[in-house]
Parts: structure tokens; sequence; C-alpha cells
């Protein structure tokens, strides 16, 4: 099924049925009475959030859902029945705002949590309701309201605790893939990932996190070079992002320092304050140096990006250095579970 991160569809909540008019009308009872119900409530559309489902792409097809409109009341002072609820599916991290005002309306990230987007009509009155000590026959009903009608934009961020992000051809697919069981497609040219992907990195019993990998950023990617920033509204949720910089192919330290700057000024153009977020400068490739190149390397970046700067170098082909890796990322991911409460 083709990844599809955005949609905009149209809901009609059910309309709230008549009151009913009615007089009794029975033998041996001369003098009757009001006995007209009231009418059945509009049903209501929610959405519902589903771990299985990772796209909006079945927004393609079916843009419009409605809710069952309520039944008219009846007589015998019966009440008309209820319009049915209708329940929508959407994944796991969907954003949904009015799509004239762009007003957020809320958020679905659990399985099966429920966000009402459209409340069904209330049904009207019956005359029995307008029946009082001074109004023994009234003729007054009243109908049923209608059902909220809106256009909503669908947007889904994927949930994920760690985002990928580097140039091209970083390793960053490879990275996912040693690490979790996730199968990104993996090339020797650019741009192989073309969408999101999830992997569940697992160290061990209650001891788990998400990863996402996007794909990879160019120069310019802000004014929509390459596949543009379009996919780095998916890293808005991850609490640390992992920056993946080809260490081997680059002739120095100085050429590899642009490539991490290039990145970084692309985060500093996207406007969901990801350049301010924890991120983690990973080394790949390492595997492809002498240990001796190797050593050189890592501490001239250290002298451009600053002892601060974070750093790990590892191989994602054999696995070198990513349990490290791993574990510290859980560790952090703890702390600052534990400081947001």
């Amino acid at each position: 099924m083709k990844f599809v991160d955005e949609a905009t569809i149209r809901v009609d909540a059910g309309n709230g049925g008549a009151g009913c008019m009615s007089f009794r009308r029975e033998k041996f009872i001369p003098r009757g009475g009001p006995d007209g119900g009231n009418g059945g409530d509009g049903g209501s559309i929610f959405l519902v959030g589903r771990d299985g489902l990772n796209t909006l792409a079945d927004f393609r097809q079916t843009r419009r859902f409605r809710a069952e409109n309520g039944a008219k009341g009846g007589g015998r002072n019966c009440s008309g029945r209820a319009g049915g609820d209708r329940a929508i599916d959407v994944p796991l991290g969907t954003r949904v705002a009015d799509a004239q005002t762009a007003e957020l309306i809320g958020e679905v990230t659990r399985d099966g949590e429920q966000l009402y987007v459209a409340r069904g009509g209330k049904g009207g009155l019956g005359n029995t309701s307008f029946k009082s000590s001074t109004n023994r026959a009234p003729r007054k009903t009243t109908p049923g309201t209608l059902g909220e009608s809106r256009e909503l934009h669908l947007e889904l961020q994927v949930l994920a605790d760690v985002g990928l992000l580097g140039l091209p051809n970083a390793g960053k697919s490879t990275l996912l893939r040693q690490v979790t069981e996730a199968k990104p497609k993996v090339a020797d040219y650019p741009f192989t990932t073309l969408i999101p992907h999830l992997g569940v990195v697992r160290l061990g019993p209650d001891r788990s996190f998400v990863i996402a990998d996007i794909p990879g950023l160019i120069e310019g990617a802000a004014e929509g070079a390459g596949l543009g920033i379009q996919f780095l509204k998916h890293l808005n949720r991850t609490r640390i992002m992992l920056h993946l910089v080809d260490f081997a192919t680059p002739e120095s330290a100085e050429e590899i320092v642009r490539h991490v700057d290039t990145i970084v000024a692309e985060l500093e153009k996207f406007a969901g304050g990801l350049a301010a977020r924890e991120r983690w400068l990973v080394l790949n490739k390492v595997d492809l140096l002498p240990s001796s190149e190797r050593e050189s390397r890592a501490q001239a970046l250290k002298k451009y990006l600053g002892q601060n700067e974070r750093q790990y170098s590892i191989s994602a082909v054999n696995g070198d250095g990513c349990v490290k890796l791993m574990n510290d990322l859980f560790k952090r991911l703890t702390e600052l579970k534990k400081e947001s409460g």
C-alpha cells in the first residue's frame, strides 16, 4: 500500500429525528391526551487509533463519511431510534485539524483512543413534552437539530522515540536493519528511502524503543531540492535525533563538517523547532578506514565541532559500536521520560 501522510475528508454527523404530534384515541376513554414521542438523536462521528495502520492511503479512495440520522418519534409515547455512530480507523500519530480554519481538533496517539470530530443532532420533542396543567392538549413539537458537518485535514506524524537523519547514503536504513527487524530498502545509490520507516529496538524484557528512518536530506531541501523537507514533520515527536554521517567517503574532516553543517542548516529552516532537539552525531562506515586514520579523523572532528558534541563511531554493516549506541539511547530515553513526568 502506498504511503500517504496527509488527507482531507468530509464528515457529516446524523441529524436528530423530529418529535411526533399524536393524541390517544382509545375506546371508553372520552378524553385522550397527547402521546407524541421524542425523536432520536443523530449519530456522531469519531476517529479511533489503530496500531496496525501506518498510512492514510485509504482516505484517497473514501473521502466522505456519514453517520445515521435519528428516527422520528411515534405515537403512544414511542421515542425514535437513535442513529448509529460512525467510527473511522486512523493510524497512531494522526493530527486532526479543521480544513477551513486550520484549528487543531486533537491527536490520536494510543491504540483504541477515540476523538470525536462531529456531534450528532439532538432529537426533537414530541407534543407530550409540552403538556402542562394549563395546556392539556398541546399541538407543539420541535424538529431535530442538524448534525455537525465539517471538512477535516488529517496529518500523520509517525510515533518514534528516536529519529534518524542525514545526507542520502549515510547508512540510516542500514542501521535500522542492523538494530531492528525492519527491512527498508538498501542500495548503493542516493534516495533509496522514499518514505519513513519504523523499527523497534529490543534490548531485553521491558527494554525497547522505536526508531524512525526518514528520506535523506540534501542542501536546499527547505527550498524543495531532492525530496524536500516534507518528511521532517515525522521527527517532531521524537525525543532524540541520531545524525548519521558518512565517516569514510569524504576526503577530509573539514568535508565531514560541511556535511554536518548542511543538515543543521536545513533543520534550522524547518519551522518545527527540530534544530533545538537533542541530537547525537553518529560517524558511520568506520569499517572502511584503517584504525589509525579513524582516530585522527575523530580527533579532527572534535576540534571542529567541540568536545561537548556527543559523538559515536559505528559500522552499521557489521554492527560495530551499535550495541553501545542502542544501550546509551535507552538509558537517555529513560532519563528524558522521568524528567517529563
